[in-house]
């Protein structure tokens, strides 16, 4: 079994070195998607036809899955350096609309965004909101340049525009200006958050990529795993893991290969699923995500209560950094399988790293298996079913 395995690994190392050849190829091809990762990328915008928009201290984007997660993951981890209001429609609340409608919608700017145009929830939000009017100055719109309802409303109705590279999918569009143009309202340093785009790609890298690849179509293959549980002690990362939810889902969901990614916010987590976790199927791998720094909450008990706790005198994060060692223990005691990332700091360096990490490791990984990493069929075929019901 060990020699079979052995194989395996000798046989998907070779592979990985070639389709590594091919993702450094394709980030320099500028009709290829991972293009987005070039320092040589061009945006079809201009900082300077941005500016105008600056004014506004309150802005809402509008939009599904990849057009506006990665924008939620900016703004959550980086949200100390955002001094603006920000608020995300990414599905049909109709509670949300409402309560939202009674606000003086004209002082907003509304950033709509949709790689086809057409997308229901996208249009359904923003015609509900009746933001949409002839040379509104408070909208952005970002879709593709061909015959789509986004499209044309901008050239019908005046409205500013920017093209959405038609061979950037939405999950893969997070540093395109999909991502980007949100990040500048933001008052986020694009120019930092693209920096270190590439650095999974350098030479002292290379075999930490390989390695976590390999293990992971290992997994698949054996069919001993089917969860993918991302465990997160850090709650500004959250909505960077919905982001990730989705690249894995989509990306490696086909061909009854892939993981289910779901999200466990920890240590409240402890409380109610660990047990399924320690002792339940050992059917989940488990990637464990926390920040590596020192709160300055501390757990404080009055002396006058008469009271000698353990916890007394201790720092939130040691607290919580103490039961994610534990945890780590009983993983390994269980033999059961994770990753663990350290955050060391939450900068737009450290998180422009993440997002390619991810996103590169997920084609190679999607490449390894002999599935396609940028579309998803079966989606689109709901879409068509939607779209049927309701014509």
């Amino acid at each position: 079994m060990n020699n079979q395995k052995e194989r395996s690994v000798k046989r998907l190392s070779k592979q990985f070195d070639k389709i590594f050849l091919e993702i450094k190829s394709d980030i320099n091809n500028k009709k290829k998607t991972l293009n987005f990762l070039s320092k040589d990328f061009r945006f079809n915008f201009k900082v300077e036809d941005l500016r105008q928009f600056k004014k506004f201290k309150s802005v809402a984007l509008i939009g599904m899955g990849g057009s506006i997660l990665g924008a939620e993951a900016i703004y959550s981890f980086l949200q100390t350096k955002v001094k603006k209001k920000f608020y995300f429609f990414n599905n049909l609340d109709e509670n949300k609309l409402s309560n939202f409608k009674k606000k003086n919608l004209s002082k907003i700017l509304f950033v709509i965004i949709s790689k086809s145009g057409n997308t229901i929830e996208t249009l359904s939000n923003a015609f509900a909101l009746n933001i949409i009017k002839k040379n509104a100055k408070n909208i952005i719109l970002i879709t593709e340049k061909k015959n789509n309802i986004l499209f044309s409303l901008s050239k019908k109705l005046n409205l500013f525009y920017v093209e959405h590279k038609n061979y950037i999918g939405g999950r893969y569009s997070v540093l395109s200006e999909v991502g980007i143009i949100p990040a500048y309202l933001m008052g986020i340093n694009v120019s930092k958050l693209r920096s270190k785009i590439t650095d999974c790609l350098d030479v002292k890298n290379k075999s930490f990529l390989k390695k976590s690849a390999i293990n992971l179509v290992n997994l698949i293959n054996s069919k001993k795993c089917n969860n993918l549980i991302f465990l997160n002690y850090f709650p500004e990362f959250e909505k960077f893991l919905y982001w990730y939810q989705q690249l894995i889902a989509e990306s490696l969901g086909k061909k009854n290969k892939g993981f289910l990614p779901v999200i466990s916010s920890a240590p409240k987590d402890h409380h109610s699923l660990l047990q399924l976790y320690l002792d339940g199927p050992k059917d989940k791998l488990f990637n464990i995500f926390s920040l590596e720094n020192q709160s300055k909450e501390k757990v404080i008990i009055n002396k006058n209560i008469g009271l000698n706790s353990f916890i007394n005198g201790k720092k939130l994060s040691t607290i919580k950094n103490s039961q994610k060692q534990a945890l780590i223990k009983s993983f390994i005691k269980k033999n059961i399988p994770f990753s663990e990332f350290k955050i060391k700091l939450a900068n737009e360096q450290v998180l422009g790293k993440l997002f390619s990490f991810f996103i590169i490791e997920t084609v190679i990984i999607c490449k390894l298996l002999k599935i396609n990493p940028y579309d998803q069929p079966a989606v689109e075929q709901v879409k068509i079913y939607t779209k049927q019901l309701l014509s």
